[in-house]
């Protein structure tokens, strides 16, 4: 046999080998690589820069006064469904709205109540995982109520009502207008919770201001 067919020979013998085991290189290489051990990342949310708290005085034809953020902007509820009593404090930077509802009460107090009861926990808490309510008195300014925290991907994360139990009784919920998820809300539902605190705390009904002068 001559050198050139031995220099044939040799080539072919080791591109028969190259090519049984380059693909076997490969599946031990991933095998390899897949038995380092792996740490998700966890999520990450963007950095929300909240505003100083900073309260304004809410006057206006309804029998009733209030605080409400400086950020915040009081408008009629304009929706096709909307009824008289209906108004909104809306925070447009963070798709924010507090719907409000301003009921005189004419012997339904009763009615009222359930009704409530009936909004936070047959329609909101379906979609919540908890709901964790707090009962609310100031008697010296006959305001009384419940603030309900709504926890989970609910559509809102805060409801409350406050009545006097004889003429007055105005509710509110907080809903931050975007695709429900807790975790990456909680940040803006805790700022807006306190100013729905401070609101239902500084709520004064003018005819019990009257009676008082």
């Amino acid at each position: 046999m001559n050198r050139k067919n031995n220099r044939q020979l040799i080539k072919r013998y080791f591109t028969s080998w190259r090519i049984l085991f380059f693909p076997v290189g490969i599946i031990f290489m991933l095998v390899l690589s897949c038995q380092q051990n792996y740490s998700p990342k966890p999520h990450a949310y963007f950095r929300i820069d909240f505003p100083e708290k900073e309260y304004q005085l809410y006057e206006s034809a309804y029998p009733f006064t209030f605080e409400y953020p400086v950020y915040g902007t009081v408008a009629p509820d304009t929706r096709p469904t909307a009824e008289p009593g209906w108004f909104n404090v809306r925070f447009p930077k963070y798709k924010g709205v507090i719907y409000f509802t301003y009921m005189d009460i004419d012997h339904d107090f009763d009615t009222l109540i359930e009704n409530e009861w009936g909004i936070v926990y047959k329609k909101i808490a379906q979609k919540a995982d908890a709901v964790d309510p707090y009962d609310y008195a100031d008697a010296e300014h006959k305001v009384y109520g419940t603030i309900y925290d709504i926890k989970g991907n609910a559509a809102s994360s805060v409801l409350f009502f406050v009545t006097d139990s004889v003429k007055h009784f105005l509710r509110g919920s907080l809903y931050i207008e975007v695709r429900p998820n807790a975790d990456s809300l909680a940040p803006v539902v805790n700022f807006f919770r306190e100013d729905v605190l401070h609101l239902v705390r500084t709520v004064r009904w003018k005819d019990k201001m009257n009676n008082k002068k």
